[in-house]
């Protein structure tokens, strides 16, 4: 057994093209580290509807060139399958560690394949990727990211010619295409012959963003922003200044790209801590709203000063933002459908409704959200937004920030706030109070546990609330594809539970509706909420076993 690990690493590292990763693998063969090995070799990254993700390394298990190079061997086998011969593929990549070499190896395969290949021309926000395909008519795109990934990972997101991310049948028949690839040897990568694009690219996206906003509306509010280390501050203070909105204050120790993240354990604004310089920055400048992007630039946080908490600060939830950027394109009288994930708040179903506007649901992610037809909106919780389906079919960071900058400021001239907003919600529709249950775990057995654990037992109440029903989403429903998941419906809540799709985390989505009076009457509504939802997380925790 240990003689086939070795044999099998000996293997891969006579075809690995990276120095680095090949003086990594060697050392292990050396030291005869047989369980770093059989880890590194217990199969292969699994290609899915995320594309790959995971921790950079030497190994099948890992992130690295010779992963990389088959993916994009793959990728191009079934392009010319589908009949796209000689089409265009576009790259992008972030700041991380070995994302341009990545870039760069797709790049080559592609050309070696005979399709033609073209790689923005420096690290640059997901959404210009997204943008570029529809732009530049391309049959494909590949953005190299891990988005709020630890400093480690890196990933390869796969866009097709729509623009929008790969979903089922593509992402089965790309991972068998794969599968096929056979020696890397036999990868034909060519040292040019693609192109690298100029900043045109980039101005063409900035020319779209202006689209989302009114054409005569306040630019006025005032704002700090942090790229959390990654790639969008170049391009959202060159938004924000062709907008005509104030400078943005930036968080200096955030404010460049670095793979290592110094500042943050992890380079995400929904996670604790990762957003203390910029209430530090705030608290010394008094800007209107804090904005924060993911280091990607693909998601946006945003935090509006709030006097009852502590420090002066709070972080806007994503289904607070989501439901904020809803009612602001109502008032401006957008028409389509707006849409969600499953996870997200049903509020935007009754603002949609009031509105006399198309609502979908539909799976977590937005390579499911982008291809509601007719979209005109659409949001996921966790921080993404899409708000120009037309120019970005996915979720866009930069695009969503000038839209709540714009709303801030409508409302800013009107003496209110996006808290005051958030009033006007709660009493229209009733509070909506979401929370979430989030749980990272070293051993992903303790997810399939926990999931098997509430299929064979699920709860009966949560809460003191009555479980009304209980879905098993791996079954499908009427109007959505079969997912790993569990819905329950309480009464007056909603619990989804569901493994995270990129990260080793098993993540439940809690949200609770209480009816509001009057204003007098949103203390005591909070407070409900705020006691239902604990007692839920508290409930569920013990009842998954985690």
């Amino acid at each position: 057994m240990q003689h086939d690990l070795i044999a099998q690493a000996r293997t891969w590292l006579a075809e690995d093209p990276d120095p680095e990763t090949r003086d990594e693998l060697a050392a292990l063969i050396d030291a005869g580290a047989t369980d770093e090995l059989a880890a590194r070799f217990a199969g292969t990254l699994q290609f899915g509807t995320a594309g790959l993700r995971g921790e950079l390394g030497a190994g099948p298990m890992r992130m690295n060139r010779s992963v990389v190079i088959r993916a994009a061997a793959g990728l191009a086998a079934y392009l010319k399958a589908q009949g796209q011969e000689a089409g265009l593929v576009v790259i992008g990549y972030d700041a991380r560690y070995k994302s341009a070499d990545f870039a760069r190896d797709t790049a080559a395969v592609m050309t070696g394949a005979g399709l033609r290949a073209a790689v923005l021309p420096r690290p640059l926000p997901t959404p210009v990727l997204a943008y570029a395909i529809r732009h530049l008519g391309a049959v494909a795109g590949v953005e190299v990211t891990a988005s709020h990934n630890p400093p480690r990972d890196n990933g390869y997101k796969v866009y097709l010619g729509d623009g929008s991310q790969i979903v089922p049948p593509a992402d089965g028949e790309i991972a068998a295409a794969i599968a096929a690839v056979g020696p890397l040897a036999g990868v034909v990568r060519p040292e040019d012959g693609w192109e690298t694009l100029g900043e045109e690219v980039l101005d063409a996206y900035l020319a779209r963003t202006d689209a989302v906003l009114a054409a005569d509306s306040p630019r006025t509010a005032r704002t700090v922003y942090t790229a959390m280390h990654g790639v969008g501050t170049s391009v959202l203070t060159a938004a924000f200044a062709r907008a005509g909105f104030p400078e943005p204050v930036l968080v200096t120790e955030q404010a460049e790209p670095d793979p290592a993240f110094p500042t943050v354990a992890f380079p995400n604004p929904e996670e604790p801590g990762a957003m203390d310089l910029a209430f530090a920055t705030a608290r010394r400048v008094a800007p209107d709203l804090i904005i924060a992007n993911d280091p990607d630039a693909d998601r946006c946080a945003v935090a509006v000063p709030d006097t009852s908490v502590e420090g002066g600060w709070r972080m806007l939830r994503g289904d607070e933002v989501g439901a904020l950027l809803a009612a602001h394109l109502v008032e401006r009288g957008a028409t389509g459908v707006f849409a969600e994930s499953i996870v997200s708040s049903s509020l935007l179903g009754r603002i949609a409704e009031k509105a006399g506007l198309g609502y979908e649901e539909t799976l977590t992610g937005f390579k499911w959200i982008a291809r509601v037809d007719g979209l005109r909106y659409g949001y996921e919780e966790a921080l993404g937004y899409c708000v120009d389906p037309e120019g970005v079919r996915d979720k866009d960071g930069i695009t969503a920030a000038l839209l709540v900058a714009e709303l801030a400021s409508v409302l800013k001239e009107q003496g209110r706030t996006l808290l005051d907003l958030l009033d006007d919600l709660a009493l229209a529709h009733g509070l909506h109070a979401t929370d979430q249950l989030s749980v990272r775990v070293e051993d992903l057995s303790v997810i399939a546990d926990a999931m098997a654990r509430l299929r064979e037992q699920p709860p009966t109440a949560l809460a003191g609330l009555a479980v009304t029903s209980a879905e098993d989403l791996s079954q499908g429903t009427d109007r959505l594809p079969p997912t790993d998941g569990l819905r329950y419906q309480l009464e007056g809540a909603r619990v989804i539970v569901r493994p995270s799709g990129t990260e080793p985390k098993l993540k439940c989505y809690l949200e609770v509706v209480v009816p509001v009076a009057d204003a007098a009457g949103l203390p005591a509504a909070r407070a409900r909420g705020a006691e239902l939802l604990a007692g839920i997380k508290r409930d569920l925790a013990t009842a998954a076993g985690i």
